[in-house]
């Protein structure tokens, strides 16, 4: 019984992660002088810049705005796989417990 849960579990996960990597998320920072794009579980494809929205000399400002997008981009990772997570979680509780599935929210 045992066996066959932590096996539905593990299984489960792994859908989890290969759902989490095609789910991209993008955050932009200095009126859309820079973009982030991020997939759920937090890797990075794309980085873009817009040269006519920022000097690339002032490298202290491009690095701040890449800061910023960052930031926000990996922070809506995180809210993704939370919510994916509990999705995920509530789908495994059997019925009949109640009240026990919305601890995970609704």
């Amino acid at each position: 019984m045992f066996g066959d849960l932590l096996g539905s579990m593990q299984g489960k996960q792994s859908e989890l992660q290969e759902k989490l990597a095609t789910i991209q998320l993008s955050a932009s920072a200095g009126d859309g002088a820079v973009r982030v794009t991020v997939t759920a579980n937090q890797q990075v494809v794309d980085i873009a810049i817009d040269k006519e929205k920022i000097d690339l000399t002032d490298t202290e400002q491009l690095e701040d705005l890449l800061m910023v997008a960052f930031n926000q981009a990996l922070a809506m990772a995180v809210d993704t796989q939370t919510q994916e997570t509990n999705n995920l979680v509530k789908d495994m509780i059997p019925p009949g417990l109640g009240g026990l599935g919305d601890l995970f929210g609704k």
